[in-house]
């Protein structure tokens, strides 16, 4: 996919990765329709790039909002890459979490992209090549505590790309999921920021996240994860999960402690 000839639809771009994903993608040429419920840095980067930056404000969890997009979208006579960068995280055990919160959670993580992607498939099959950019995390293949639902919805997010990729193999359109490690953006809470830095877990800059994603968007490849030792975590997840279980067990009382819980520690 040449970015210069793109005409991309990107949620989740007032913020994060998906404004360093905007920012790139005018700077590379792409006309690019920018949608988050607030405008927020956006205004500065659509001063820079105004012949090429459109921002839709819509609330992608209603029906409404989505369609807002599509009919925007329609108005600019279609376009060829949608990414859905829109997401939310909450580090916290699972009986932390209102049911709002989880799901808003889902909403916003899961829900969201299936129906837009739902949405838009007619707009992206009209096109001689089409791309679906989907941006999950490495919590996506790696169960880890404290985030339980937040992998829930990554997971599922990761499932939904890999059938949707086999659905679409006899059309135009193309399915690329990417999985980046712990990225230093405001989604991250103060506490889960504080438990990397005590696990001396590395934080990608969004600049380099974006910088990645958009060279595999100029690929022919479906998938990409960041980070090492991410990268080996994730496949020794798959192929010897107990070994990892007993690692992370290990790391329990660190993380309840950063979190907050009032759970006691099991006696031994």
């Amino acid at each position: 996919m040449r970015l210069h000839e793109s005409v991309v639809v990107l949620t989740g771009a007032s913020g994060g990765i998906g404004l360093e994903l905007a920012e790139q993608l005018c700077h590379a040429g792409a006309q690019v329709l920018a949608v988050s419920r607030h405008m927020g840095k956006l205004a500065s980067l659509m001063n820079r790039y105004p012949g090429s930056l459109r921002w839709q404000s819509a609330d992608l969890r209603t029906q409404e909002g989505r369609a807002q997009v599509v009919s925007r979208a329609r108005e600019l006579g279609g376009f060829n890459v949608l990414i859905n960068a829109a997401g939310v995280n909450r580090f916290a055990l699972l009986e932390q979490l209102d049911e709002q919160a989880l799901d808003e959670l889902l909403d916003i993580n899961l829900k969201a992209p299936l129906q837009l992607t739902r949405a838009c498939l007619p707009l992206l099959r009209e096109q001689s090549k089409a791309l679906i950019v989907n941006v999950g995390s490495t919590y996506g293949s790696i169960g880890y505590p404290g985030y339980a639902s937040y992998c829930a919805s990554k997971f599922a997010l990761r499932g939904f790309c890999e059938a949707l990729r086999r659905e679409l193999a006899d059309t135009p359109v193309n399915v690329l999921y990417v999985a980046p490690r712990a990225t230093r953006t405001s989604m991250n809470s103060s506490a889960a920021t504080a438990l990397n830095q005590a696990l001396k877990v590395g934080m990608d800059d969004p600049v380099y996240v974006a910088r990645a994603v958009l060279q595999v968007v100029q690929s022919e490849r479906s998938e990409l994860y960041l980070g090492w030792p991410e990268k080996m975590f994730v496949r020794l997840n798959g192929i010897l999960p107990g070994l990892v279980d007993r690692a992370l067990r290990k790391q329990l009382p660190l993380i309840r402690r950063h979190i907050g819980s009032p759970l006691k520690e099991p006696s031994k």
